[in-house]
C-alpha cells in the first residue's frame, strides 16, 4: 500500500483557506488508486482552543471536503477535524477516516489531550482505541500527545494494529522527541508508523514539519523537512508479518495456554 502524508500548514481558524491550500498542495502530487492520504491533527482549524468558531456537526464542510477527496482519488483518507462534542460547548479533537466511495470507515477520538493548552477543557479525551481494516491492513489512527504513551499502542496492537497513523501539531521545540517517539513506537510495536505533522506556526507556536514513514524496524522509509510538501513510502505488509514470526517479541500479547 502506498501511503501519501500531507504536510501543511494550517491556516488558523480558516476552513475554507485550509481546503484551499490542500488543494493547491495536491495538485501537483500524482495519487494513485488506493492510496491512503493522511493529513495533520486538526487539519481545517490549527491547533485552536477556540471551539465555538470551529467544530463542525457531522457531515460539516470539513468532512464533506475529505470525503470528496477520497472519492476523486479512489483512496482512503484520514484526516484531523475539530468535530461537536455530544456537549455542544466543548469540541472533539478526531481523526476520521473516509473510503474510495466516500463514506466514513472509522472516527478515533484524541485520548491524551495536552496538558500545556488545557486542552481537555475543550475537547474531552476518547476513551478507546480504534483499529478498523484498510486495504487489508490493521490501522490504528493516534493523535499528537498520544504519542508520548506507549499504553494505547500496545493496546491497539493487541487489537491487531500493523499501521499506525499519528496526526499532529507538534511543535519545533520538540521535534527530537516527535522523531524518537515514532521510531520507538514502531520499534516496541513490529509495526509501520507514519507520523503526518503540520508546517508553519500560529499565533502561539511554531512547527517543524518533520513528518515521518517509519517501517518496522525502526528504519526511516520517508522524512519530510519544515516546509509544506507531500510525502510518500510504498509500505510492505508481508515483509511486517515475516519480520513479526522472526523476531516474535509480540508473543507476550497473546500467550499459549
Amino acid at each position: 500500500m502506498t501511503v501519501v502524508g500531507l504536510q501543511t500548514d494550517i491556516a488558523w481558524e480558516d476552513r475554507q483557506a485550509n481546503f484551499a491550500s490542500i488543494g493547491s498542495l495536491l495538485a501537483g502530487s500524482k495519487i494513485d488508486a488506493g492510496s491512503l492520504l493522511v493529513f495533520p491533527e486538526l487539519s481545517t482549524a490549527g491547533f485552536t482552543m477556540n471551539t465555538a468558531a470551529v467544530t463542525e456537526a457531522r457531515g460539516g464542510e470539513s468532512e464533506e471536503f475529505f470525503s470528496g477527496l477520497a472519492r476523486k482519488h479512489h483512496s482512503h483518507v484520514i484526516a484531523g477535524i475539530a468535530s461537536q462534542n455530544e456537549n455542544p460547548a466543548l469540541g472533539a479533537n478526531e481523526a476520521v477516516c473516509f473510503g474510495p466511495h466516500g463514506g466514513e470507515v472509522a472516527r478515533y477520538r484524541k485520548r491524551n489531550p495536552f496538558p500545556l493548552a488545557q486542552e481537555a477543557n475543550h475537547y474531552p479525551a476518547g476513551d478507546k482505541a480504534v483499529v478498523f481494516e484498510i486495504n487489508g491492513w490493521k490501522v490504528a489512527p493516534l493523535i499528537c500527545y498520544d504519542l508520548r504513551f506507549p499504553e494505547p499502542f500496545r493496546e491497539a496492537t493487541a487489537l491487531g494494529a500493523e499501521l499506525f497513523v499519528v496526526i499532529a501539531n507538534w511543535p519545533v521545540a520538540r521535534v527530537d522527541h516527535w522523531i524518537t517517539l515514532l521510531r520507538a513506537r514502531a520499534i516496541e510495536n513490529l509495526a509501520y508508523v507514519v507520523g503526518v505533522n503540520r508546517a508553519g506556526s500560529d499565533p502561539h507556536l511554531s512547527y517543524p514539519g518533520a513528518s515521518l514513514i517509519v517501517g518496522p524496524k525502526g528504519e526511516v522509509l520517508a522524512q519530510a523537512g519544515d516546509e509544506p510538501c507531500v510525502l510518500h513510502a510504498d509500505l510492505d505488509r508481508e515483509a511486517l508479518l515475516q519480520w513479526r514470526r522472526d523476531f516474535p517479541a509480540l508473543a507476550c500479547l497473546n500467550p499459549k495456554s
